[in-house]
Formats: structure tokens, sequence, C-alpha cells
């Protein structure tokens, strides 16, 4: 699977193929060069539609970049979501658990890294409501983990928290800094090339986090 693309669903009348090729010249431009200094002439000229038919589909480069952001969120809730616990197991079954949904995640970034790169770094630059939407991906991203704790909690499988909202929230900025820096390294590149593989770095950062969790 190609790097760098967003996973959108299969082609419906909801979803015409080149509404789907504008989304991905515009989040391929906004990863790399930022919201504010992609212009709607490069979205176009790079999904090889004309101008009309942008305005077809979009209102305008905020409405789009919204668009995205959502779909966006949308699907990483879903990855989180897929770990949430049903029953009740020892602490190894919790990392390795851990481990999975960590490793789906970091996959699904790898895979849609220009998506990543304008929720981690690039969007926060754009214009307000581009940026509430952006922020938005976050809160309902530690409210997923956040969730998945709580599940864990009722299960007998972690402690009684009195903080568990401050620990869910040390918790996701370990793994959004883990992430960042995995993807794009140390400058922040969109090409940049792991050095880890996906389960490499979420086996490390799933015992890293059960430490943290268990005290």
């Amino acid at each position: 699977m190609m790097k760098g693309v967003l996973i959108l669903p299969s082609q419906t009348n909801e979803e015409p193929q080149r509404e789907q090729e504008l989304r991905q010249a515009a989040l391929e431009l906004f990863a790399r060069k930022g919201y504010h200094n992609t212009k709607i002439s490069e979205v176009v000229k790079a999904a090889g539609v004309s101008q009309g038919t942008f305005y077809w589909y979009f209102d305008g480069k905020e409405q789009m970049a919204i668009r995205l952001v959502e779909n966006g969120r949308d699907k990483l809730v879903e990855v989180i979501e897929q770990g949430y616990r049903k029953h009740a197991g020892s602490v190894d079954d919790m990392v390795n658990s851990s481990a999975n949904l960590l490793t789906n995640l970091f996959e699904f970034a790898n895979e849609n890294r220009n998506l990543m790169a304008f929720l981690l770094i690039k969007g926060q630059g754009a214009d307000p409501k581009v940026r509430s939407a952006v922020s938005e991906v976050w809160i309902a991203f530690e409210e997923a983990f956040k969730k998945n704790v709580l599940r864990a909690i009722e299960l007998g499988m972690l402690p009684q928290f009195t903080d568990v909202s401050l620990r869910v929230n040390i918790l996701v900025s370990l793994i959004t800094g883990v992430l960042t820096k995995w993807l794009f390294g140390p400058l922040h590149d969109v090409d940049y090339e792991p050095v880890y593989t996906a389960s490499q770095i979420a086996e490390e950062t799933a015992r890293f986090e059960f430490r943290g969790l268990l005290g």
C-alpha cells in the first residue's frame, strides 16, 4: 500500500472518483506546504481537474480541509475502538493487547502519512475553523483511549485511579509524541523513513505505557 495516501471508502455515489482525487491532492499539498501556502489552483492542477469541478464538491479550501480532518478523525477513533476490551486478562494480556492496538494505529498512520502530517504538524497554522477541527480529532482520540482505560479498570485489570483523565492525557501525549517522531523524524520530514517497524515501536511503547499505568 502506497505511503502518504488517505485510505478512503470504496467509490460510491457519495464519494465520486474526482472528489477522492481532489482530497488526495489537497492532503498531500497540505502535508508538504501547509494549509495557508496551498492554493486551490494547485489542488486542481495536482488532481488533474478543472477549478469548476473543485467548486462542484467544495465551497472552498476551508471546507475541504475540515472534511479531510473529520474523515481522519473517524478513522483514527475506529482503529482505537477495535482494541476495546471485552474480557479480563493478565498484565501480559493487557500489554499484548495494547501492543496490537498501537501496531494497528502506527500502521494506519504510516499508510496515511499526509493525513498525520497535517493533523500532527501542519494543521496547527490553519484557519481557526480548521484548527478547531484538528483539536476535535485529538479530543476524540483521547476519549477513545480513556474508554479503553476505564474498561480495563472495570474488569479489574488496572487499579481504580482518582485521576484517570490526567493519566490518559499523559498516555496520549506519550503516544502522539512517539508517533510524530517515529513517522517524521526530528526534522518533521514527510518523506522520513522510520527506523523501526510499526510493531517494534508499538511493543516498546506498550511496555512503557503499562509501567506508568500500573505504577
